[in-house]
């Protein structure tokens, strides 16, 4: 009787355990990290971004900053992967915080909101959002998904 209580208490020890990883935010823990700066992106909810691959992984970024540095060049953070092997961007609304077409999204740059990274692309579902965002927060650009460059990462980086 007295093995059977020890190994009931054991049992609810390492579900206790198992709970702590639990998913948290559409596939991410508290154990997932950024493929390109290696930071947690659960401490980033307002800054979420995340990439679905034909393979059905799932990559998760602290910010669209570093998720445009991985997509535009896959291949430097894993040798085998290519541009075509994402099938989904998805980022943060950064008002709603619903997770939007990252392709379809709106982004500001330079505005006097910061990122996990600092200086950082701030995404949202609607045009008129961005705009006043813009308004507010002192917005540089207004840029589309296929406007964003390396050159503009670049910008965000110095």
């Amino acid at each position: 009787m007295r093995l059977i209580s020890v190994l009931a208490l054991s049992s609810l020890i390492l579900g206790g355990v198992s709970c702590s990883t639990e998913s948290r935010s559409e596939n991410t823990t508290k154990m997932s990290r950024c493929p390109v700066c290696g930071m947690s992106v659960e401490e980033y909810p307002n800054f979420l971004c995340q990439l679905q691959l034909k393979d059905g992984s799932l990559l998760s970024f602290d910010g669209p900053k570093d998720m445009f540095t991985y997509y535009q060049n896959p291949g430097k953070y894993h040798p085998s992967a290519q541009p075509s092997d994402i099938v989904s961007v998805k980022v943060s609304d950064y008002y709603s915080l619903e997770r939007i077409d990252g392709r379809a999204a709106y982004y500001v740059t330079g505005s006097n909101v910061s990122g996990p990274m600092g200086n950082e692309l701030i995404a949202f579902e609607k045009e008129d959002d961005a705009q006043e965002f813009m308004v507010d927060h002192a917005g540089k650009s207004l840029l589309r998904f296929k406007d964003v460059t390396p050159r503009t990462i670049e910008e965000l980086n110095q």
